[in-house]
């Protein structure tokens, strides 16, 4: 009777000690299908760099029909790859997000035209369509012809806005003048659809100075009010950018992993891990492209208030020492 009793003791103990031990679950929601856009989550989480802080991290891929604000809100997933413009306009309808990492530091995001066409500068959109994604991607493009002062919809005196699909077929159809493309994803589609560099003009948000934040890591504040909560984003924040900085000191490597975890076109993530590594900083939210990206989304009346919150540099401040 007392041997059972030990063991059953010692049994108690073992699960006691397991249970202290085990990795915290945390679920993250990408913006995009999986890619290279996402590889430091991907190559964090196939290194053991999670578990290496206790985590057991799942990665959703996301899509066309997967807005991630809205994933966040219903429970679905603990953190987010969300761009700025979405986060806030979500914020200001009622879920709390909070912008708790800035793994991007530029925007990818740029509009190109055949050279061949009638658009050579900014002034030549006038009348012209311009091809432009949705889904929380629009705000720049709409806060870009706010800027310089032409209406969005349709005319001689505007611009006419084609709702584009994710990838370069308006062009290809010449359904539009212009479309919008990423640096490190639809630009090479072009490219590989027979469009040469040369033949291309480019209008690259961040060299205009219309760049808005991308690629933010985003968690809800009633959760961060939560301690424990926020102890495991400061882990995840540190265990993701040191996937990025593997990444990019590896993006053959990383793009294989992406491959393993359903990426699509071997040479095109090794392409784009090349092309995103361009655009990866050190985590930390910079405050000037921070209000720059405010102000553009207040003038377009894209948000109609200065965000109450919006961002924490705590969970940065003590991840990224």
């Amino acid at each position: 009777m007392k041997k059972m009793i030990m063991a059953l003791m010692a049994g108690a103990f073992s699960l006691a000690a397991s249970n202290a031990f085990a990795a915290d679950k945390l679920t993250l929601q990408l913006k995009w299908v999986a890619q290279g856009q996402f590889g430091g989550y991907f190559v964090a989480k196939d290194k053991g760099f999670y578990e290496e802080e206790g985590l057991d991290v799942t990665i959703k891929p996301g899509g066309p029909d997967i807005a991630p604000e809205q994933v966040i809100a219903g429970g679905g997933a603990d953190v987010i790859v969300d761009w700025m413009g979405g986060a806030l306009v979500a914020r200001e309808k009622g879920v709390p997000l909070t912008n708790i990492a800035q793994p991007f530091a530029k925007s990818g995001l740029e509009l190109i035209c055949p050279k061949d066409g009638p658009v050579k500068t900014e002034a030549d959109f006038k009348g012209k369509t311009l091809g432009v994604w949705f889904f929380g991607n629009e705000y720049p493009f709409f806060a870009w012809m706010n800027k310089i002062g032409l209406k969005t919809e349709g005319g001689t005196d505007g611009v006419t806005v084609l709702k584009q699909s994710f990838d370069v077929q308006p062009l290809i159809q010449k359904q539009a003048d212009c479309i919008s493309v990423m640096t490190y994803n639809e630009y090479w589609q072009a490219i590989d659809a027979g469009f040469k560099a040369e033949d291309l003009v480019v209008f690259n948000y961040t060299k205009l100075g219309n760049d808005l934040l991308e690629d933010g890591l985003y968690a809800l504040d009633t959760k961060l009010a939560d301690p424990k909560f926020k102890e495991n984003m400061v882990k995840f924040v540190r265990a993701s950018m040191k996937g990025w900085k593997y990444a990019i000191e590896n993006p053959e490597e990383a793009a294989e992993i992406v491959m393993d975890n359903g990426g699509q076109d071997e040479n095109h993530q090794k392409r784009m891990m090349g092309e995103v590594a361009k655009l990866i900083g050190d985590g930390k939210l910079d405050m000037a492209t921070y209000e720059r990206t405010v102000k553009a989304l207040l003038d377009q009346k894209i948000i109609t208030k200065q965000p109450d919150g919006g961002y924490t540099t705590d969970v940065t401040t003590a991840a990224l020492k």
